[in-house]
């Protein structure tokens, strides 16, 4: 019966956090770059029951679940959809060429360098960049970084992001973006609010110069999040019923429990 108990606790543990993850990927359809996380559930290994007596072989009962986890949460890392905004802030990187990995077979990832309120280095898919008051280039209020690994300043209300990321300001050079380039996916880790850091705490090299990966940026346009929400709706659904009946199974052995304990065995 405990093991019931454990296998029921389990599944429900494992849809909690697959309801976290497509809550917090519905909550960021709408942020721009955002990349969709997926989760990967898989059953525990099964055990085989075998009832020990005197007989000199003993008999095969059956075989039993144990339950099931999250294996891993990954990204999507696929293209998101580009769209007009008309705004001067708004750039959407495009990916052309992007190699792919040969371990993973999956294509490595282009990311804008930011700086966090730590000073730290960052990065984001984010181009729904602004300007503060002192003219310093944000990306959700990190400083979005030139390839000179300073933060960009633009002190004019006219100014143009050519495809290569240069700006021009009153037909005068300011700044290059700097985007950078991780082949290996399995390297990021989602910080939140939009941003990446490496796995090994190292930075990211840039794509400037790299002649495997081709890009362009476009200003006036925002590349969309890869949130399929139907998609999503319909998985959390999926998932709320499981954890449902897990509960259920858990209640159903919680009452056989308190009847064995209660009733069973009473001397009248």
């Amino acid at each position: 019966m405990l093991r019931g108990l454990y296998t029921a606790t389990a599944g429900m543990v494992a849809q909690q956090r697959r309801t976290e993850m497509l809550s917090n990927n519905i909550a960021n359809a709408n942020t721009a770059g955002y990349k969709a996380d997926q989760a990967s559930v898989r059953a525990f290994p099964e055990m085989l029951l075998k009832r020990i007596d005197n007989q000199p072989i003993p008999s095969t009962v059956g075989s039993i679940n144990t339950g099931a986890y999250v294996q891993e949460i990954n990204n999507k890392y696929n293209q998101g959809d580009i769209r007009e905004t008309g705004l001067l802030s708004d750039v959407a990187l495009v990916e052309q060429n992007v190699p792919i990995h040969p371990e993973t077979n999956r294509k490595g990832f282009l990311l804008f360098a930011v700086e966090n309120q730590a000073g730290e280095e960052r990065y984001t898919r984010n181009g729904n960049f602004t300007l503060d008051e002192n003219g310093t280039l944000l990306s959700s209020g990190n400083p979005v970084l030139s390839t000179a690994g300073q933060p960009i300043q633009i002190l004019a209300n006219d100014y143009q992001i050519t495809e290569d990321g240069d700006i021009f300001a009153g037909g005068e050079f300011i700044a290059q973006i700097d985007v950078r380039f991780e082949d290996d996916v399995r390297n990021l880790v989602k910080e939140g609010n939009g941003l990446y850091r490496t796995a090994d705490n190292t930075n990211i090299p840039t794509a400037l110069g790299n002649g495997e990966v081709q890009y362009s940026l476009k200003q006036n346009y925002l590349e969309g999040s890869t949130v399929d929400i139907a998609r999503s709706y319909t998985d959390m659904m999926t998932s709320y019923r499981s954890f449902e009946a897990n509960q259920k199974v858990l209640q159903a052995y919680d009452k056989s429990m308190e009847k064995a304990a209660n009733e069973i065995g009473r001397i009248g």
